[in-house]
């Protein structure tokens, strides 16, 4: 018998909670574990300000008294207020192999969205684009990265026999760092530079980036990033945190940002070292030794890169601005040495994006999708 039970936001079970997912793919070479202390401070409604437009509750399913399950049900308010529709979304889910047991957990965020008012539950997806989202259904036996998820290949087949549809993908790519910055690209830098009076901004202060163009690059992100699916627009709560808790982590050499004549910014490429294999050496902890082999991913040699976002303002998408992101970045990677360069998810039909990746002998190695089931019809399922 499955027995689930809902877990309190207090540090003790949220640990429990988080570790669940951790001790699950203790054994997998392929899994990336999360940063504790990150999950419990997204998990937190009093650390997270996301929790000023979204409300969430978390569940955990246990069989004779050991845990096998866990789920987080969520509800964006901002995300529909803007969309119209009323959805909730389930998140930060893992289970063993047992439909029972998956069933039993979807079971109860869709109760929770009916009691709620909700009309549709969607997921996996968490409280907004900057967490990580959807179920992985291809590339199980490639390594995963700090800002998505693993999970093993059965859960895709839970979800539909649970009556879940596809909703959405995103795909990703494995690309090769070229031996020098493609001949297209200084071409397209030049002619976009004269075009439109662009130029590229470099920092080597923390304090200075974050007076002169913090806040800006984070409305940026919320303006290029609109009309993507699902997306949750940042609040200046929000942006403060991010701006508080990862600007001091990234290498300033892999931030390029573009600004125009009157130095207002109209892109950014934010790239940092993988940080895959030392979260697995230090599995998600900073103690006791943890901090040793984090310092060596950000610092030590590393032949891979993590694309982690690049934002061009919407006026200026698709006319070449992202040649000049990439002139400035190609000679950064290889003088760290790196080879290879991961993409982020994307979504499968933004072309736009899928499409700057050509001249690096792109490889999609991975596919995640999201799932939705309509309330109404759950009722007769």
């Amino acid at each position: 018998m499955v027995e689930i039970k809902k877990i309190n936001p207090t540090r003790q079970q949220l640990k429990e909670f988080t570790h669940f997912h951790i001790d699950l793919y203790r054994d997998n070479p392929y899994f990336v574990p999360p940063l504790v202390v990150d999950d419990l401070e997204t998990l937190n409604p009093a650390k997270n300000p996301a929790f000023d437009f979204c409300e969430a509750d978390y569940f955990m399913a246990y069989r004779d008294g050991k845990p096998v399950g866990r789920i987080a049900a969520i509800i964006n308010h901002q995300v529909n207020e803007s969309s119209g529709h009323k959805a909730a979304r389930f998140g930060f889910v893992d289970f063993i192999d047992d439909k029972e047991v998956s069933g039993a957990l979807l079971a109860q965020v869709e109760a929770w969205a009916r009691e709620k008012g909700m009309e549709k539950v969607i997921g996996p997806l968490s409280f907004t684009d900057l967490d990580k989202e959807g179920c992985l259904i291809e590339g199980f036996d490639q390594l995963s990265t700090m800002a998505t998820i693993y999970n093993y290949p059965y859960y895709s087949e839970h979800f539909e026999h649970h009556g879940y549809t596809k909703e959405s993908d995103w795909v990703e790519f494995l690309m090769e760092v070229p031996d020098a910055v493609p001949e297209k690209h200084l071409r397209i830098a030049e002619i976009v530079k004269k075009k439109f009076g662009l130029r590229v901004v470099k920092y080597t202060s923390r304090r200075k980036i974050k007076k002169d163009y913090g806040k800006a690059l984070f409305h940026l992100i919320n303006d290029a990033y609109k009309d993507l699916y699902q997306f949750s627009r940042l609040s200046d709560r929000q942006i403060d945190q991010y701006i508080d808790d990862y600007l001091g982590l990234l290498d300033l050499d892999l931030v390029t940002i573009i600004v125009d004549s009157d130095d207002k910014i109209v892109g950014v490429g934010i790239s940092m070292p993988s940080m895959s294999r030392a979260l697995q050496k230090s599995r998600g902890k900073f103690l006791p030794m943890g901090w040793w082999h984090l310092l060596k991913g950000l610092k030590g040699r590393n032949d891979r890169v993590d694309l982690l976002l690049v934002a061009v303002k919407p006026e200026y998408q698709a006319k070449g601005v992202n040649a000049l992101l990439f002139v400035d970045l190609i000679p950064q990677y290889i003088k760290k040495g790196f080879r290879y360069a991961e993409s982020n998810p994307e979504m499968e039909t933004n072309a736009k994006v899928q499409n700057q990746w050509e001249a690096f002998n792109p490889r999609q190695h991975k596919r995640r999708r999201s799932y939705v089931k309509h309330l109404a019809q759950a009722e007769t399922n």
